[in-house]
């Protein structure tokens, strides 16, 4: 009975600093303003994801959760930061200058942080479980994808944003109901890959077409 209370609290420290390291690499975007750091920082949110995954695997001993975890690990750590790379390849302009100052950002994810824990406190309450108590950062992470969605003036930046969203809302999946089937998150996997090769497409050909990936420089071209 000692060794299982020993093994609890180790799980409980390991998904603890997991979840602390995903929520912090969501607000480590804010911060950051070159998208080849973005990029990195995101690729390090995917080994938090895989290691979230891959710790509930192994607490309830389910080999699937342990499979999906790899999976994650070579999709959000791997291909879609190298992808996302070969679309900075040659950009000379790698500065995001985001809508909103890094301060106010900063304040505002916050914000954020804590709305998540108000709204996620009567479903914490439902079933207290150690996953369970770490829900909201799941629920924070897909509000700061929200937020760098609509602040920030790149097509890369507003793609790391989308990321980060569908990050928070697969963490979210895990931590409340220990993730979802294996065919459900290889549909997921397959589908985001594919977003993110048009959105890679995409944004090559505005380079190429305009010289910019900036929303507000192509606005001015439109008008």
């Amino acid at each position: 009975m000692t060794a299982n209370m020993i093994d609890e609290s180790l799980y409980t420290r390991l998904l603890d600093l997991a979840c602390g390291a995903f929520l912090l690499a969501a607000v480590m975007v804010l911060w950051r303003r070159q998208l080849t750091s973005i990029v990195r920082t995101f690729a390090l949110q995917g080994v938090a994801l895989a290691a979230l995954a891959a710790l509930l695997g192994v607490h309830e001993q389910r080999w699937d959760l342990l499979s999906v975890a790899v999976g994650i690990g070579a999709l959000r750590a791997g291909v879609l930061p190298y992808l996302m790379r070969r679309a900075l390849a040659g950009t000379e302009d790698d500065e995001t200058r985001p809508v909103v100052n890094v301060a106010a950002s900063l304040l505002t994810a916050a914000a954020l942080t804590l709305l998540a824990y108000a709204v996620a406190r009567p479903l914490v309450a439902l079933d207290p479980t150690p996953a369970t108590r770490a829900l909201p950062v799941g629920l924070a992470v897909v509000l700061i994808g929200f937020f760098v969605l609509a602040t920030r003036r790149h097509a890369p930046a507003q793609v790391i944003g989308f990321l980060l969203l569908d990050n928070g809302i697969t963490a979210t999946a895990f931590l409340a109901a220990s993730g979802v089937p294996l065919i459900v998150e290889l549909g997921v996997s397959f589908d985001l890959l594919l977003a993110v090769l048009v959105l890679h497409i995409l944004t090559t050909r505005m380079r190429v077409a305009f010289g910019t990936t900036d929303i507000d420089d192509l606005r001015e071209l439109h008008d």
